[in-house]
C-alpha cells in the first residue's frame, strides 16, 4: 500500500484494472485500517475517475452474493447519501409507493453513515428483518412487489471496511459507489447523486449499460427531487430540468422536509406518509420522486398524472398495507 499511497499523492491515476485489484485486496484485509483510511481519504481530496469508480464497481460486484431471484423488470431506487440535508427517507417511501402501484422493486441499502438514518435503519426500526435467503425474498417479491437487499449481507468483503467508513463519518467514494453495485442489477434504476460532477460520472457509467435510468441531482444540492428548487434529471435519452411546477403543485421550503435528528424520528415521519399523518409536503415529495420511477415504465406518460396517481396510492392506504406485508413475511 506504501507504493499505491505514494503513486497517488504525487496525482497519478490509477486504471480500472487497478481500481478493482486494489479493491479486492482492501477487501481480503490486505492492508490494515490506517492504509485503508488513507487510501480512502485521497479521494476526499480529489476527483474520482469514471476508470477508478467503474474499477471499484466491478470489485464489488465481483466479491457480491448474487442472490438467484426471478426479478423480472424490476427496479431500484436509492440515493447516495452524502448530501448532508438531512431529509426524511424519500427513496426508501418511494421505492414502497412504487410497489404499491405493481411494479417489482429490488432495493439495495445500507445503514446511514453520513447521514442520520439510512433506508436500513428505518426499517430495521419498524420491524423489518434482514436477509439474504432466497425463498424469503422471492416471496417478499412475490407477495409485497418488493424486497430488500440490506448491503452487508450481500457485500460480505466490505465487512473490514465498514467500521473504517463509521469511524470516518464522511460521505466517501463508498457512498458513490451503493447505488452501482446491487447484487441483482436491476434492468431500471432511479438514483439521485450529491453532485453535478457525479452526476455526470453516473451518466458515463450507465450509459452503455441496458439499463433504463433516470439519474437525480437537485441543483439545491440534494439527493432527490425535493421540489424546493430545480432538479437536473439525465436518463438515457438526454436530460431534462424540472420543478415544482413540472407537477403542477407549489415549491417547498427546505424545512418541511426534514428528516428528524434521531433514527426514531424519522421512523416516525417515514410511518406517519403511510398512515396520511403527515404534512402534505411530504407526501408531495414521495410522489414526486416516484413519478420519475414509473415514467421508466411509462416514458410518455404525463408526469404530472403519474404524480397524481402516487399520491392516491398513498392516500389509499395501500403502501401502508405492503410494509405491514413485507415485515410479517421477513419475521416468518
Amino acid at each position: 500500500m506504501k507504493e499505491i499511497l505514494n503513486y497517488l499523492f504525487q496525482h497519478n491515476k490509477l486504471t480500472k484494472t487497478e481500481a478493482r485489484d486494489i479493491l479486492k485486496d482492501i477487501s481480503a484485509e490486505k492492508y490494515n485500517a490506517y492504509q485503508v483510511a488513507s487510501f480512502i481519504n485521497v479521494f476526499q481530496l480529489r476527483s474520482i475517475t469514471v476508470d477508478e469508480l467503474s474499477g471499484f464497481r466491478h470489485a464489488l460486484l465481483d466479491l457480491a452474493k448474487k442472490p438467484d431471484l426471478d426479478v423480472s423488470d424490476s427496479i431500484d431506487l436509492c440515493g447516495t447519501g452524502g448530501d448532508g440535508k438531512n431529509t426524511f427517507n424519500i427513496s426508501t417511501l418511494t421505492s414502497f409507493v412504487v410497489a404499491a402501484m405493481g411494479r417489482k422493486v429490488t432495493k439495495h441499502g445500507n445503514y446511514g453513515v453520513s447521514s442520520v438514518c439510512g433506508s436500513s435503519n428505518v426499517l430495521e426500526k419498524l420491524g423489518y428483518t434482514f436477509t439474504n435467503d432466497e425463498t424469503k425474498l422471492q416471496k417478499q417479491l412475490d407477495t409485497c412487489n418488493l424486497c430488500f437487499l440490506h448491503a452487508p449481507l450481500f457485500h460480505p468483503a466490505m465487512k473490514f471496511v465498514a467500521p473504517i467508513r463509521k469511524q470516518m463519518g464522511v460521505k466517501t467514494f463508498f457512498n458513490m459507489l451503493g447505488p452501482l453495485v446491487n447484487p441483482i442489477q436491476p434492468k431500471k434504476q432511479s438514483v439521485g447523486v450529491f453532485s453535478l460532477k457525479l452526476q455526470r460520472l453516473y451518466g458515463h457509467l450507465l450509459q452503455d449499460s441496458n439499463k433504463d435510468y433516470s439519474i437525480i441531482y437537485d441543483l439545491e444540492g440534494y439527493d432527490e427531487i425535493s421540489l424546493t428548487g430545480t432538479s437536473k434529471v439525465i436518463n438515457k435519452d438526454g436530460e431534462i430540468l424540472l420543478t415544482a411546477e413540472s407537477f403542477t403543485t407549489k415549491p417547498l421550503q427546505p424545512e418541511s422536509i426534514f428528516g428528524g435528528n434521531t433514527i426514531d424520528e424519522a421512523a416516525k415521519i417515514f410511518y406517519n406518509v403511510l398512515e396520511n399523518k403527515s404534512p402534505k409536503e411530504h407526501v408531495e415529495v414521495v410522489a414526486a420522486n416516484t413519478a420519475i420511477a414509473l415514467s421508466l415504465y411509462e416514458p410518455n406518460a404525463d408526469l404530472t398524472d403519474l404524480y397524481n396517481q402516487a399520491k392516491q396510492t398513498i392516500e389509499s392506504g395501500n403502501v401502508r398495507k405492503t410494509l405491514n406485508k413485507l415485515i410479517e413475511i421477513s419475521s416468518s
